[in-house]
């Protein structure tokens, strides 16, 4: 019984949802985190007390409390008490609070790697597109951000892979992606090697094509001009 794959059959569909469900996750999460992330180190960049210390609390704060915590704080808390008790709507649902979670979370660990990208750039690619009379935003979006993302894809392809397999932690306010699909077929089947020796298969297969992917975008973008 422990070995009876047909229950897999049997519940594919909940794979299938559970499998568009974790894409979605990672790839909204992606999406906000990396405008949330450059919004952030920017900011962490800046002069100016009143955008840096705000976007270091930011940071300090999703960097160093738990995830996990994190989804239970935003679905249980923040989004009723922002929904119910100050707009008087209902709270939003288990997978939007977790799209909301993971894009926070992933922005905060972003907006260090743009940072980071950002000054690894020499000072003076700045100052020259400067004294060609462009802009500060002309300069970075021209001349500094294009070459710090050259240096940024293999930490960003690093953090959507970690992305991708934190999702799984939103099982717990009962989201169904691949994880919830294989908690839920051994919970009702009592099945229990099929299930999740699936979803790791699944979870497997989806690092491994990220993975390549960022791979070939890393040949494409190589800081030396190479291509592959």
């Amino acid at each position: 019984m422990e070995w009876n794959w047909s229950v897999i059959l049997e519940y594919q569909e909940l794979f299938i949802r559970g499998l568009w469900m974790t894409i979605q996750l990672t790839v909204v999460a992606v999406v906000a985190g990396l405008f949330i992330g450059l919004i952030l180190g920017l900011m962490r960049l800046s002069d100016k007390a009143w955008l840096r210390l705000p976007a270091v609390a930011y940071v300090d704060l999703f960097r160093g409390t738990p995830l996990l915590l994190q989804i239970l704080a935003v679905h249980f808390a923040v989004l009723p008490a922002l929904f119910q008790d100050v707009l008087g709507l209902p709270a939003p649902d288990a997978a939007t609070s977790s799209f909301i979670a993971l894009s926070l979370n992933a922005g905060a660990y972003i907006a260090e790697i743009f940072r980071g990208g950002i000054q690894s750039i020499d000072k003076g690619q700045m100052e020259a597109a400067r004294s060609l009379g462009m802009t500060y935003r002309q300069a970075m979006k021209l001349v500094v951000l294009p070459q710090a993302f050259k240096r940024m894809l293999p930490p960003l392809g690093n953090e959507f892979i970690a992305l991708l397999k934190d999702s799984s932690l939103v099982t717990v306010i009962a989201v169904n992606d691949i994880t919830y699909a294989a908690f839920a077929t051994a919970k009702n089947t009592f099945v229990r090697w099929p299930p999740y020796i699936t979803a790791a298969l699944v979870y497997l297969v989806l690092t491994l094509v990220l993975s390549r992917l960022v791979g070939y975008m890393e040949r494409r973008l190589d800081p030396n001009g190479r291509k592959g």
